[in-house]
């Protein structure tokens, strides 16, 4: 198996609030839309899309049921602090729980980081040593 990702599916409650969140808030461009799950534009990422929460469970061999920390956090990397600060706007205007405000990170560089309507996490960074990343914004 070689260190990549094909896709993050995310497992959702509510399809259209979901959908609504991620292109109406966040301004995302629906890629294709399956019915049972959507996926976004990824722009030369790895693409993301949602999935009804109880099918994804079902169709993966587990529970719907849980909650609190997951220990997936879905990272978001930008060129500078001022789109750090854009993003989260537009994800708290969307409705997203902002979890930790933007501000400088003990690891010398700044971010934050917000939940989205399902409780998935998003961290934004931004670091001057990363500046040429071809994953960055």
């Amino acid at each position: 198996m070689k260190a990549h990702v094909s896709a993050i599916l995310l497992g959702v409650r509510d399809m259209e609030r979901t959908r609504r969140f991620y292109t109406e808030g966040l301004g995302w461009q629906v890629a294709q839309d399956y019915g049972v799950s959507v996926f976004f534009a990824s722009d030369g990422g790895s693409p993301v899309g949602f999935y009804g929460r109880d099918g994804l469970a079902e169709q993966v061999g587990t529970s719907p049921q849980g909650s609190g920390f997951s220990g997936l956090v879905l990272t978001y990397v930008v060129r500078s602090e001022t789109r750090v600060d854009e993003v989260m706007a537009e994800a708290e205007k969307a409705g997203a729980t902002i979890l930790k405000p933007a501000g400088p990170l003990p690891w010398g560089g700044y971010g934050g980081s917000f939940a989205d309507l399902d409780g998935y996490i998003w961290s934004l960074g931004y670091s001057a040593q990363g500046e040429n990343q071809p994953y960055a914004e």
